[in-house]
Order: C-alpha cells, then sequence, then structure tokens
C-alpha cells in the first residue's frame, strides 16, 4: 500500500494506494482510514462514463461508471503555490486508452478545496464521453458514523432560486428529501434512488444557486459546495457498495440531465468544469464563512471589492427603462447630494421608445440625448460622479436590422433555425466576428463615451445549446460559455479599473464562473421592499458580501419607517441606491443620505468579515430575520420585522462571544423602536410591522 498526502493551513487530503486504486481517505474533518476494504473499494476519487462501456449499477445515477469505477493510479504531483497547493493525480483505464488527471487545488486560508478533472485521449479510436465527475467522494459527513442511518442523520440545505426569489434555501432530512436507507445487519440494498439537482440552459441558477449543503448531525460534520460554471450543471447525493456508503458526484454538463455529449478524439483533451468542495466540524453558518473565504482567494484582485463604492442606478422605482437628458439631470444632482460615487444610465438608452425586440446595436438614442449621450456623461463626470451604462451585450432583437444583415453563424442554431428567446436571438461567442464586434461596443462605450461602469444585464436563455460545429447541443453551450469567459478576461485585462456588473435578471447567473472575474453582483429584481430584505438577508450565502449588490429604492409616497426599511437591506451589502430621489423630499432624503454616511464609516470591515445568520437563513414572507458580519470583535447586524403581530424579538448571540456594548447605527433616531441586550442577547422592540434597524455590536 502506497500513501500520500497533501496540506495547507486549513485544508487536508490523504490518499491511498493499494492493487493500483488510489482512494480518498481523508478530506479535513472527515476521516475514513478505519473503514473495511470493501467499503474502501467504493472511495474512487473520478467517476468517467465511456459510450458503449457496461454501467455497474441499476438506476441512473454516476456512481461506479465505467471506466470510472475501475480507473488504475498511475502518479501524483504536489506544487507549491504562493497561496496554497496543486495535488494532481493521475490514472488510466485497463485499456490504456483514457488518461484521467484529476486536480486539488488547496488555498491557504480556507478548507475548501478547488477540484476539476482532465481527460485525455491515448487511445487510436475515438471516446465518446457522457460523464465526467470534477469532483466525487464518497463517505461525505461519515467520520465515524459509517454504521449510522445517513438518511436521517444528514440534513441537505438546497438554494432554490426565482425570479424575485433567490437563495430560499430549504432544509429536509436526506430521508424527508426521498432518499431512504435500508441495511439490517448483513442484510442490505443499494438504492436506485438519487438526490439529483440539475440546472440546464444559460441561466445558471435559474431554479437553484450551484451550491449545497449537508449537515451530519451525529458527528457535527458540514460539507458545502459549489459548481462553478456559467451555464448547465449537476450534482447528486446517494447511496454506493453495500447501501450504506453516501457519495456526492459533482459535475459540469452531462449526458443524461444536461444533452451534453462529447466526442474525444485521439490525443485530444477535455477539462471539465472546477468545482469547490470543503469538509469541517461545524455548522452551516461555519460551512459558509469557510467559502466565502474560498470565493476571495479565487477572485480576480480588483479595487471595487476594497473601496464598495455606492452606486446609483435610475432603474428601479425610478426611469423604469424610460432615460431622458431632461430626467437624468435632476437624478444626477439628488445622487450627488446623498453621497453616491457611481452613477448609472439603465436600459432604454439605445432606443426612442420600445426597444425590447430591437436591440443589437448600442448606438445612443438621438431623441433621448439631442445633445448627446456623451455631454450627459460628461455632466455625470463633472459631479465627481462615476458614469455608467446598461447593456445586454450576448443578445440581438428580432427586430434588429443588424439581426437580418448577419449571418446564422453569429447565432445559437438548433435544427437549422436560429434559437429564438422571448423576442430575441442569442449571440455564439465561440464565432471570432461576434467577439470582435462586442469588443467594439465595449470601445466605444469606454473610450469614446468615458464609462467607468457597465450593468451586464442578460435577461434571456439559450435552451438546451446550439448543435453549430458541437458534437451536442450542451457541448454547443459549453463552449460558449467558455469563450465568453475568455473573452471577459481579455476585458478586464484591456480595462482594469472598469467595473463591470454580474446581472441576469437580477440574480439568474450568480455562479462563481462570472464571479471570480466579476467584482459585483445585482442580486434580485425584487420590486417589493420587504421581500428585497428578505433576499438581502440570505444573499451573501451564495455571493461574496462584498460582490451582492442590493436595491434600496425609497418611494415617493413613502414614510420614514419605509426610508429606512430599504436603506437597511443594502447597507451589510453593496448599496445599489435608486428610487426618484429628486422627488423624496426633506427629511426622508436625509435618510438616505445619513445611510449613506454610516455605511461608508464601516464598509470595508465588510471586503474582510465573515456573514453570520444567528437565527439562521430566512425565507421569504417570515415575520423576523435578520443577518449580519463579523469582523474581529466588531459584528454589524440588521434585524427587521416584516408582516406579523409580535412586536418585540430577542436574537442570540452566543455563538459570537460576550456583548460589551451595543450601539443603534442605523438610523441615529430612536422612535418607533427600542432595545436591550444583556452579555448574550439582543432584545428589540419594533412598534409596527415593515421596520429595520441597524446595530453595531462590540464583542469583549
Amino acid at each position: 500500500m502506497e500513501n500520500f498526502a497533501v496540506e495547507t493551513d486549513h485544508a487536508q487530503l490523504k490518499f491511498e494506494v493499494a492493487q493500483e486504486k488510489v482512494r480518498l481517505v481523508v478530506m479535513n474533518s472527515n476521516d475514513l482510514r478505519a473503514a473495511d476494504d470493501e467499503l474502501k473499494q467504493h472511495l474512487q476519487i473520478a467517476e468517467v462514463q465511456v459510450t458503449g462501456r457496461n454501467f455497474h449499477h441499476k438506476g441512473v445515477g454516476f456512481v461506479d461508471t465505467n471506466p470510472g469505477r475501475d480507473l488504475r493510479y498511475v502518479r501524483h504531483t504536489v506544487v507549491d503555490e504562493s497561496d496554497g497547493k496543486l495535488l494532481t493525480v493521475v490514472q488510466e483505464d485497463t485499456d490504456h486508452t483514457l488518461r484521467v488527471s484529476s486536480f486539488y487545488r488547496l488555498y491557504n486560508g480556507t478548507a475548501v478545496v478547488r477540484s476539476w478533472t482532465q481527460l485525455e485521449n491515448i487511445g487510436s479510436a475515438d471516446l465518446g464521453i457522457e460523464y465526467a465527475s470534477s469532483f466525487a467522494l464518497s463517505g461525505i459527513n461519515q467520520a465515524k458514523d459509517l454504521a449510522g442511518n445517513y438518511a436521517e442523520h444528514n440534513v441537505v440545505y438546497i438554494p432554490n432560486n426565482d425570479w424575485t426569489a433567490e437563495a430560499q434555501w430549504k432544509a429536509n432530512t436526506l430521508k424527508d428529501a426521498g432518499l431512504d436507507y435500508w441495511v439490517d445487519g448483513d442484510q442490505a440494498q443499494a438504492s436506485t434512488k438519487r438526490l439529483s439537482v440539475t440546472n440546464n440552459s444559460s441561466w445558471s441558477c435559474s431554479e437553484y444557486s450551484p451550491n449545497g449543503i449537508l449537515t451530519n448531525t451525529q458527528t457535527g460534520q458540514t460539507a458545502i459546495w459549489q459548481i462553478e460554471n456559467n451555464g448547465a450543471w449537476h450534482y447528486e447525493l446517494k447511496d454506493i457498495g453495500r447501501g450504506n456508503l453516501l457519495a456526492i458526484r459533482l459535475s459540469g454538463p452531462e449526458e443524461f440531465d444536461n444533452h451534453w455529449w462529447k466526442n474525444l478524439t485521439p490525443g485530444a483533451t477535455f477539462t471539465t468544469v472546477p468545482v469547490a468542495f470543503g469538509q469541517l466540524i461545524g455548522d452551516f453558518e461555519d460551512a459558509i464563512g469557510e467559502m466565502t473565504k474560498y470565493r476571495r482567494a479565487i477572485r480576480r484582485p480588483n479595487a471595487d471589492d476594497q473601496k464598495l463604492a455606492v452606486i446609483f442606478n435610475d432603474y428601479m422605482n425610478g426611469l423604469s427603462g424610460d432615460p431622458t437628458t431632461a430626467k437624468e439631470l435632476p437624478l444626477i444632482d439628488a445622487a450627488k447630494k446623498v453621497g453616491c460615487e457611481y452613477f448609472v444610465i439603465d436600459c432604454g438608452w439605445y432606443a426612442p421608445g420600445y426597444w425590447w425586440d430591437s436591440v443589437g446595436e448600442w448606438q445612443p438614442s438621438k431623441e433621448r440625448f439631442p445633445d448627446g449621450i456623451e455631454k450627459l456623461i460628461q455632466y455625470i463626470r463633472d459631479q465627481g460622479l462615476t458614469p455608467g451604462l446598461w447593456l445586454e451585450l450576448e443578445v440581438m432583437g428580432i427586430k434588429s436590422p443588424l439581426a437580418a444583415e448577419l449571418p446564422d453563424d453569429w447565432f445559437f442554431m438548433r435544427h437549422g433555425k436560429r434559437v429564438i428567446d422571448a423576442d430575441r436571438y442569442h449571440l455564439d461567442f465561440t464565432n471570432p466576428a461576434v467577439r470582435d464586434f462586442a469588443d467594439g461596443v465595449m470601445k466605444r462605450l469606454v473610450e469614446q463615451y468615458g464609462v467607468g461602469y457597465i450593468k451586464m444585464d442578460y435577461n434571456i436563455t439559450t435552451g438546451i445549446g446550439t448543435d453549430r460545429q458541437a458534437d451536442s447541443v450542451g457541448d454547443g453551450l459549453l463552449k460558449h460559455n467558455r469563450a465568453y469567459l475568455k473573452w471577459l478576461d481579455a476585458i478586464f485585462a484591456r480595462y482594469p479599473d472598469l467595473v463591470i456588473e454580474n446581472c441576469g435578471s437580477g440574480g439568474m447567473r450568480h455562479d462563481y464562473a462570472m464571479l471570480e472575474r466579476h467584482s459585483i453582483q445585482s442580486m434580485t429584481d425584487q420590486t417589493n421592499y420587504v421581500r428585497n430584505g428578505n433576499i438581502a438577508a440570505v444573499g451573501a450565502s451564495v455571493v461574496a458580501p462584498e460582490q451582492c449588490a442590493i436595491w434600496s429604492y425609497p418611494l415617493q409616497d413613502g414614510d420614514d419607517e419605509e426610508v429606512v426599511f430599504n436603506m437597511v437591506n443594502a447597507m451589510l451589502l453593496r448599496i445599489h441606491q435608486s428610487g426618484y430621489l429628486n422627488k423624496v423630499k426633506g427629511h426622508r432624503l436625509d435618510l438616505v443620505a445619513e445611510g449613506i454616511r454610516a455605511y461608508k464609516t464601516y464598509r470595508q470591515k465588510i471586503a474582510t468579515g465573515l456573514p453570520i445568520w444567528p437565527e439562521g437563513l430566512g425565507q421569504l414572507d417570515d415575520d423576523w430575520f435578520s443577518y449580519g458580519f463579523k469582523q474581529g470583535k466588531d459584528l454589524y447586524l440588521a434585524v427587521w420585522r416584516g408582516i406579523g403581530q409580535t412586536v418585540d424579538h430577542t436574537v442570540s448571540l452566543a455563538k459570537y462571544g460576550q456583548i460589551a456594548a451595543v450601539t443603534q447605527l442605523y438610523p441615529s433616531a430612536t422612535g418607533n423602536s427600542d432595545f436591550t441586550n444583556d452579555q448574550e442577547t439582543l432584545h428589540v422592540n419594533f412598534s409596527r410591522e415593515k421596520m429595520a434597524r441597524l446595530y453595531h455590536v462590540q464583542l469583549q
């Protein structure tokens, strides 16, 4: 038996090699070295299914694939990196036709490990790839509980998404989620059931965030994961072996669920999408803290995530896609007055009227800006604000004059026809001409117009993909996804100070293929400010807090508490200020300015603090909810009262240390609310519904 290991200050992997098979036996807190030999046979580190080869199990799950389960160890290497280590484990199939390299990237300061797989055809015939795991682990969360009932002992958290209802985590035991366990002494039965979470098309978060959490209530272990692809992906939990070994498989697109299939020719390679996975002793909050550290470790270094500038955008509860010079000027003045630092002109700037099905040329409307858009942009700069524009560069309206002139190879195609979604075509970034066109648009906006911020929206989807120059429609989609990321990398290299907001009808594409590059994410387009608070309170569970932008849009006819609620929604994340600020008068406008002033006193701490949820991950329409972040001895906590009858509420902070002092940070006035505290709890009284307060808690 040969053993090898790799570790950093927070992460540890240990492997055993026996009879040419390599097994992952230790990952951080999960130590399976004491498992019997029969179970260890199922601790393979990669799953690959090749067309024409026999599946070794019943059902449709991706365990015991072929040649996945029969791969043979060849070698491993460990490379020291400036911020961690890279382990590569190489295996081959028994026919010596396929080489499989599993990569594990460990980062200093976090227990989360990045993983991906490379396949290489080392034979003389084509290989059809139906499935390849980016990460495979058997025995998840089962250290000291291999004989336990994993179905009842493990709680799985799955983040459901809907447009305007993002990051809604639902927690169930595996049994309640449908994964039953059946072992009785020596009698065992492996299940055909899998707990499967899948995303199709190009909104990577259309139904679920590409994340998950699993907590074992017996061992106190928690596992957390994310898949980093800006399109389709799949993960599953199921049993393996004798029926008492719990397995997880993480992947990008695959054939059964995502219409992806790859023909791997001799000498060719294919690399899966990266994923992240970590295990630790602790709860869901501890795990999200580790993932937050990881997200910061992989992210493109940028000034925006250090400065956390306050952004005004004219859309929400404001111009709503109908900008003109006359309407923008008073908004610019108001945004400057309250302390905003960016001013973004949202959609509609390129057309005199209805524009949805005619977009694509991205030329400014002379009717909207009689003196030219450059003059308005210069006015923004003259007020000391950085100007921005909205863009939706991956689409072209079916009534765009340009679309009629372009060849079909510019667009997603299926069965000889252009794919149409919501009156738009979708551009295919694998085409160099498309990328050149996109380069030209960006060059004009940045170099000619002088914008320093682009809100990059994405309001349609591709469907299952494109069959143009692809082995499958899913292969075409993945190629486009990767071509777009490569294009984006080139844009950031060309304009390193440019801030590009990632928006997908709000939060429909908040994956870390995108957010490894973008500094800021529009989390939601929720128009109800109370529900917007519900989403704000959980946004940092799927996006690092300093990247998570939340609207604050005071109403024209609201009251003080409505303004305060709107401000608190955004004040522990990134502020996307909006609304008709020029029509919000007197004291209510002062409350907006007060919130922004308060934000600027602590915002730099958001970028290094870790998110906390003293009451758990809330849901839409909770009557009370809270969210905060902790940095050292400082804890910043937002508490919201939604719709409900209870006026008193208690938040336990015992987990974070003893309380030395509590200050109401915003608003400075204490009307309608009161609070007291002891060494472990904060007690609040909000006299009416739809109220929020922000507190600074100093710990001993």
